[in-house]
């Protein structure tokens, strides 16, 4: 049985994390219309709070329930705000894709950079096996040499490092694709540009070129060189980051979209809206009815990424599930901070508030790491059984 319970330190480990994210929101507004600066590492008035693996109560990252509860931080932290909040500590989507493919050497190794996961290209989103960035080994220096562009990297310009995901062959299809690591200053890594976004403006993303690029012949995540048999082959073994990262951007945007409702319940009932959860919908307003059903829509997802998470804690298959929470919450946080602006008229459009700022800042999680619509046919071929050529 399933039991998402909160303990009472669990209660405390999300009071604290609350607390924390809400001195970020006072810097929300400033980094969002100034995105050229870069919000610093530490805020001070964050200084006071205690690390956040002490509030765990001696857990560690293998213990069985974290899982679950990290996503429930995620969604405390970005209740706060999203990307001055992602500018904070270390750490970065090349972290969780470290984890999943490198071996205990190279986690040992790397573990304590920050990495940026470097997969989008110019003429490759949302299907990574059509990636075109090419890695070939040079015997005579016992070096990769990589070759290609990467665009729209998560926090590609403070990154120490890249995991970066190129091809041995791109004959082979996906069993040709490998993940390697290249950490800033290496010949030939060019950072090209930061991006500017319609959201999460203060969370930098930037432009990568890679001419000629060597890197040590170590530098293959999981240092398997070969190129299998198999259709997924390589593929199949990087695909696992995103079981990893899929809920916990789920989990970021619904931390978003609760923010946005309690801001909204709270300027409803200060304009005299009465929110009674006895009564039927029927005899609901038509502000209270409309809140209640994305209240509503909030939970369910929000129960995706614990169904999720819980599954990767106890070392179960979580691909589909993954799949699900994905497309469930890039679909209900925008149905969500939408609505809200909606209920609330013209104050949710002011720029005097950070709900229309929330807004936008929830589009990107129905985009990266797998469109809705690539985490539909994922969700449609598991569950028919149809292979990548039956459904695409």
């Amino acid at each position: 049985m399933i039991d998402f319970t909160l303990t009472d330190n669990d209660k405390k480990v999300l009071d604290s994390i609350r607390a924390e994210a809400l001195v970020c929101r006072n810097y929300a507004r400033h980094y969002d219309e100034n995105e050229h600066e870069f919000p610093p590492d530490e805020l001070p008035e964050a200084k006071d709070f205690p690390p956040m693996m002490s509030l765990f109560g001696g857990r560690t990252k293998d213990d069985t329930g974290l899982g679950v509860i990290s996503m429930m931080v995620a969604g405390a932290q970005s209740w706060g705000d999203y990307s001055v909040r992602m500018r904070r500590g270390r750490g970065g989507l090349g972290n969780a894709a470290l984890r999943a493919a490198g071996t205990p050497e190279q986690q040992q190794k790397w573990g304590g950079l920050t990495l940026a996961m470097a997969i989008t290209e110019p003429g490759c989103g949302s299907d990574p096996s059509r990636v075109q960035m090419t890695a070939v080994l040079d015997p005579t220096t016992d070096e990769w040499v990589l070759n290609g562009e990467k665009i729209f990297v998560t926090t590609g310009c403070r990154a120490e490092g890249v995991i970066v995901w190129a091809t041995l062959d791109r004959s082979a299809g996906r069993a040709g694709i490998k993940s390697f690591l290249v950490e800033k200053g290496a010949p030939g890594f060019i950072v090209a540009h930061k991006e500017k976004k319609l959201g999460i403006r203060a969370d930098d993303t930037a432009a990568y070129v890679f001419k000629d690029c060597r890197i040590p012949r170590g530098n293959l995540l999981g240092g398997k060189e070969e190129i299998p048999k198999e259709s997924s082959g390589g593929f199949a073994g990087v695909m696992k980051t995103f079981n990893m990262t899929r809920p916990a951007v789920a989990a970021i945007g619904l931390g978003i979209s609760q923010a946005a409702l309690d801001f909204t319940r709270e300027q409803l009932q200060a304009a005299g809206v009465v929110f009674d959860y006895a009564p039927g919908a029927a005899s609901q307003s038509a502000l209270a009815q409309r809140f209640f059903e994305l209240e509503a829509l909030q939970e369910a997802a929000m129960l995706t990424v614990m169904r999720a998470a819980w599954l990767s804690d106890t070392a179960k298959p979580n691909n589909l599930e993954s799949s699900i929470c994905k497309a469930k919450g890039g679909a209900a946080v925008r149905e969500i901070t939408q609505g809200c602006i909606e209920l609330l008229g013209p104050m949710g459009a002011s720029r005097e508030h950070l709900l229309e700022k929330w807004f936008r800042d929830v589009r990107i999680t129905d985009i990266y790491e797998g469109t809705g619509q690539i985490q539909r046919l994922i969700i449609a071929r598991q569950i028919l059984d149809y292979g990548r050529t039956e459904l695409k």
